[in-house]
């Protein structure tokens, strides 16, 4: 295996989860280039299809495997569906590193350090009441031991070798969240390449 890039590396991991309720949060409203040009609620946000921020984490490990988590299903989209390791919002004035790294913990009861990789755009429909249209800030970090995720957020998760989850979203994408399969189909060769290889130039956001 190709030896880690230095800031994706793993010292100073560890596993440990807070309980915070998030259901009250708002998410930063943004223009095609990303500018703020608002706030509003996530059900706000989502129910008028409103372009706001979002943070999506992958993490992998020294083995050469992914942390993927299945969404809750009491999540108030897209509940039940298979994702990477951690996604969420920034909160009005939290830079989206910061959002990256409180929301691993939250969600996945761990914290590792993180590095920007790329940012993308999508829109889509992810109920029959709630559109999702983000520019997503994603990150990739490394760890090496047991998740502990918050129940609320999070029904099951493993960890997959890179090349199994390239396959399985392919063969079974109706399994896995709208979001994810869109990473995977256009940036997953420059995650690996983050993770496990010599790191990767960042990518805009795409209007």
């Amino acid at each position: 295996m190709t030896q880690k890039p230095s800031h994706l590396g793993s010292p100073g991991a560890t596993n440990s989860r807070p309980r915070i309720d998030n259901s009250s949060d708002h998410v930063i409203i943004v223009d095609a280039n990303d500018s703020q040009i608002g706030t509003a609620s996530k059900l706000e946000a989502h129910r008028s299809g409103l372009r706001h921020r979002a943070i999506s984490v992958i993490i992998g490990d020294r083995d050469g495997r992914i942390l993927l988590h299945r969404r809750a299903a009491g999540k108030y989209h897209s509940g039940g569906l298979w994702t990477n390791t951690c996604c969420s919002h920034p909160r009005p004035g939290e830079q989206a590193i910061d959002a990256a790294t409180r929301r691993l913990v939250e969600e996945m009861g761990i914290s590792c350090p993180l590095a920007f990789m790329f940012a993308m755009h999508y829109r889509a429909q992810v109920s029959n009441d709630l559109i999702e249209d983000e520019i997503v800030h994603a990150f990739g970090g490394r760890f090496d031991g047991t998740p502990v995720p918050d129940p609320l957020e999070v029904s099951d998760w493993c960890w997959k070798p890179y090349g199994e989850v390239e396959q399985d979203v392919d063969a079974r994408p109706d399994i896995y969240t709208i979001w994810f399969r869109k990473i995977r189909n256009e940036f997953w060769s420059d995650i690996i390449g983050a993770l496990y290889g010599s790191g990767i130039e960042p990518k805009p956001p795409m209007p």
